[in-house]
């Protein structure tokens, strides 16, 4: 095998080997709830005081975990068949269902992923045409032979990827190459993490790419989609703590459909989490509910700083804590909704996950609004949330503002 062979082989196999390492610890995740079942069910009444409830769970303790053990095991027999077959697994370059179906496992089980350390969890790096930017002055001018004064960074939204900001053959980065001679670099995340620890993770690397970029730079501007407007919002405050240069060359925001103000899908998801851990039968299921990471609940409220989450129960019911916010100071932000509404009216539906008050910024508490101006908002009709990626009104609305 040639080595370009040999290196996709081994990428592969640590896929296969992530993938069967989550599928054991799914096992033993669900072998625990029907153990909690057991448990629940055979301790008897409640209202006696749950009489048989330590013989059973000494009982039920002793062959579950026996159970647990065979499953661990099956799980080391997998990783060693999987190294004997390294050699001859899959193509040198993932293709990109693969690469969707390994971001949408990030997008629910990042957190999971990466404390871990499972092959599956995404590393944050900036990607061109789907490979690793490198960030050594020599190294980047090499592989961006052609990049320009007009740095444009595309942040994708939850559970997705960098590949997928191209839609339908249409692809806002090289869009706005062709016509505005931008030079498109794309974040590849594991958006099952913290909203807050991939925004500082971006603004570190983003002062590398800042630091190494081959010609003097003029113009930054940064475009995120759904929670990507977020992370990069975070990126913004963690930038302006550690006093990065590059914060100070940002001249442009723009988010398409960025929950600042949450997703009430996510809120739906912790109603689901109370509901079923009022009965004690079914609570053991709530577990189940408890699989979304850390930057789906995140998206509750559109949390983009430590302090929001830190400390808190992410599965609870809790309010909203944020307090004051305000856009990056400095910069033009601009905001992009979409809804699923024929025409414009007081009150429209959102796009299908997040609302238009959301996506906007507006909060019936003016310290939580997020005041983008008037002539930087559009509302994209007849559209939802993944329309925004190729919608033409978008597209057009980018090319106006960004070109100014």
């Amino acid at each position: 095998m040639t080595s370009q062979s040999l290196r996709g082989a081994r990428k592969n196999a640590d896929a296969l080997r992530g993938a069967s390492r989550l599928a054991v610890q799914a096992t033993q995740g669900v072998m625990g709830i029907v153990q909690e079942m057991h448990c629940t069910i055979a301790s008897g009444p409640a209202i006696l005081g749950r009489p048989l409830e330590r013989p059973v769970r000494a009982l039920t303790g002793l062959l579950y975990a026996t159970l647990q053990g065979v499953t661990r095991q099956v799980g080391a027999g997998l990783d060693a068949v999987i190294s004997q077959l390294e050699p001859w697994l899959g193509d040198s370059v993932p293709g990109p269902q693969r690469e969707a179906v390994v971001a949408a496992l990030n997008g629910v089980l990042g957190d999971a992923l990466d404390e871990g350390g499972n092959p599956l969890a995404i590393p944050m790096a900036f990607r061109i045409h789907g490979r690793p930017l490198p960030l050594a002055p020599e190294a980047l001018r090499a592989a961006l032979p052609t990049a320009g004064s007009r740095l444009l960074v595309l942040v994708h939204g939850s559970s997705m990827n960098d590949a997928q900001w191209n839609r339908l053959g249409h692809d806002h980065g090289a869009a706005l190459a062709r016509d505005l001679g931008y030079t498109p670099v794309y974040l590849h995340y594991n958006s099952g993490l913290h909203v807050s620890r991939n925004g500082r993770a971006f603004a570190e690397l983003l002062e590398q790419l800042v630091a190494a970029w081959p010609v003097p730079l003029e113009d930054l501007t940064l475009v995120g989609h759904s929670m990507g407007g977020l992370v990069s919002r975070s990126a913004c405050l963690a930038a302006e703590a550690q006093g990065h240069v590059w914060r100070h060359r940002l001249r442009r925001l723009v988010c398409l459909g960025t929950p600042h103000h949450g997703s009430p899908l996510e809120r739906g998801g912790s109603w689901i989490d109370v509901l079923l851990g009022i009965s004690p039968y079914s609570a053991p299921f709530a577990r189940l509910g408890r699989i979304r990471g850390a930057g789906v609940t995140d998206l509750r409220f559109g949390y983009v700083l430590d302090e929001h989450w830190e400390g808190r129960e992410r599965f609870g019911w809790g309010g909203d804590v944020r307090r004051q916010l305000a856009l990056p100071s400095g910069v033009e932000c601009y905001a992009v909704a979409a809804t699923s509404a024929q025409v414009l009216a007081e009150r429209l539906p959102g796009d299908g996950l997040v609302p238009v008050d959301s996506a906007l910024g507006r909060h019936l508490q003016p310290e939580l609004t997020l005041r983008f101006p008037e002539a930087n908002q559009r509302i994209i009709l007849r559209a939802n949330h993944l329309d925004l990626l190729n919608h033409p009104e978008v597209y057009d609305a980018l090319r106006s503002w960004l070109s100014a």
